[in-house]
């Protein structure tokens, strides 16, 4: 058997993988948590866009997994690498379960700029206070996680030293976090490498904004060559984790500037999200958790000294489990993000928010599981491009 498995035979093993970690999956989470067992097996034909666009040389198109990624990459390297992140996540998850939709965000943040190498996690500063790193960017100033990753990723540098990258245990721990908290498992292709800095500029500018119009999101997400389809099945992740006051409080008071609400917001929605706002304010401050879209750009023209509300109180959160209520919001008007409601604003994304609704949740499972195996891979460093970082923080010696 040669090292590498040509693409056919690459394909076909990922498949059987897949039923049976999906087989597994499904009785530890009827087992050990109490939830429904988890999705039926995707049908070959549902995964063969994304899946089957590996050619024998190994090359890919741009639905399929990136150039350089392989199944179980760390086969002979790390052959516990994917148990390793499996295990740490359900240990962290158990005590801390907003842990899910903080790596669904900071993966997100990651692979949205420059692809997913592991740049939102480094700081490459070097010590030099006047470089600024992408963490420090506006919009990723209330990501979480990090200390999270650091501990998955320790473990793994005790078992296998300088092998497993950063990028790939954020891709790795994010799909075990989507599918503790219920939502759908699919398989990962590994073999990322870390970026070897960090990109300030580009997160400033290219983050979307939780009031951008339907158009700018659509435009943002293209650029990275997703779909209408593919764009609101990813929004569709947040319906776990919670959305914090800081994100909404413009299209509350002053929206765009009018020094008015957002008048498509009804009036006895509008009064329940002020309400909830402000009496939480009186609690100790805190940060938002959701999964993809960051600050208004009024606290992007803010610049420092940014104030954080509150979370929104869990009458009106983004949602505990992993289904199509957020979508259902839509179609009530009780979007809490005017970039989610926008869905609504445009015939293209409006009519697959109505298709999501219609069915018992698994079109939207499916199609998110689809692109989160396209995220995963956006824009990946491989082979001699990058480094492993021993911490995934800093860049590694040498570099």
């Amino acid at each position: 058997m040669p090292k590498y498995l040509n693409g056919w035979i690459v394909i076909f093993v990922l498949f059987v993988s897949f039923l049976v970690s999906l087989r597994n999956r499904k009785a530890s989470s009827a087992d050990h948590h109490g939830q429904q067992p988890l999705d039926p097996p995707f049908s070959l034909d549902s995964l063969s866009p994304v899946l089957l666009q590996r050619s024998d040389d190994g090359a890919v198109d741009e639905e399929g997994p990136a150039l350089g990624l392989q199944y179980d990459f760390y086969r002979d390297t790390c052959p516990a690498a994917e148990e390793i992140v499996r295990s740490s996540m359900a240990r962290i998850y158990s005590q801390h379960p907003e842990v899910a939709p903080a790596f669904l965000r900071l993966l997100f943040h990651d692979c949205f700029i420059r692809g997913c190498d592991a740049s939102v996690l480094l700081d490459d500063s070097r010590g030099n206070r006047s470089h600024s790193i992408e963490r420090q960017a506006i919009p990723n100033r209330t990501l979480k996680g990090f200390e999270r990753i650091d501990t998955i990723k320790q473990e793994l540098e005790d078992h296998c030293p300088g092998v497993v990258s950063c990028a790939d245990v954020l891709v790795l721990a994010t799909r075990e976090g989507i599918v503790l908290a219920g939502g759908p498992f699919y398989p990962l292709f590994t073999g990322r490498r870390d970026s070897i800095q960090s990109y300030y500029a580009e997160a400033m500018a290219e983050i979307p904004n939780p009031d951008d119009n339907v158009f700018r999101t659509l435009h943002l997400f293209g650029l990275r060559g997703f779909d209408e389809r593919e764009t609101v099945s990813l929004l569709g992740g947040h319906n776990i984790g919670k959305i914090g006051c800081e994100f909404i409080l413009e299209r509350l008071h002053n929206f765009l500037g009018t020094g008015q609400p957002d008048p498509t917001i009804s009036a006895d929605f509008l009064s329940e999200m002020r309400r909830d706002c402000e009496d939480s304010q009186a609690s100790s401050n805190s940060t938002s958790s959701s999964p993809l879209l960051l600050e208004s750009r009024s606290l992007t023209k803010s610049g420092l000294g940014l104030t954080y509300f509150p979370q929104l109180v869990t009458s009106i959160s983004s949602g505990s489990s992993f289904d199509t209520h957020y979508y259902q919001s839509l179609l009530r008007g009780r979007g809490l993000l005017y970039a989610d409601q926008q869905l609504m604003a445009d015939e293209r994304t409006a009519s697959v928010v109505r298709a999501y609704v219609s069915d018992d949740g698994s079109a939207f499972r499916l199609d998110f599981a689809r692109a989160m195996m396209k995220m995963s891979s956006l824009g990946i460093l491989s082979g001699s491009d990058g480094q492993i970082r021993k911490n995934c923080s800093f860049i590694a010696n040498g570099n």
